[in-house]
């Protein structure tokens, strides 16, 4: 995606949030600032894996939710309506991360170009 679409997430973003902690496959990320130590809130879509949930980072990997979640703060994710701890955050090429989407996601982020995913492990 161009990076110019990353500034329409912060208008858009605050009014997604209260239908993406909802409505799947929308999620929230809850993450806290690195510097800041503020706490955030980023819609996403988030899909069930095996070991947790797959977000697709159309945005490339360089956005600041992923660098906050990978920090000491660590991450949360609500969806459907209930919250998960995530023990562990890592970082999937599309060869990866592709096959682990429903074929219908597949189809959103074939032309959006998604090089790279994320793997949310559920805390257990």
């Amino acid at each position: 995606m161009p990076r110019s679409f990353r500034k329409v997430g912060k208008t858009v973003n605050p009014l997604i949030v209260p239908m993406a902690r909802r409505v799947p496959p929308l999620a929230v990320i809850h993450h806290v600032g690195r510097r800041s130590g503020r706490s955030y809130q980023t819609p996403v879509m988030a899909f069930p894996a095996p070991e947790g949930w797959v977000v697709a980072l159309f945005y490339g990997d360089d956005v600041q939710w992923l660098r906050n979640a990978r920090g000491p703060g660590g991450v949360a994710l609500t969806r459907a309506g209930q919250r998960h701890e995530v023990s562990q955050v890592r970082l999937l090429d599309a060869a990866a991360g592709t096959p682990l989407i429903p074929a219908w996601a597949r189809a959103v982020v074939r032309p959006a170009r998604v090089r790279a995913y994320v793997l949310l492990v559920a805390t257990r």
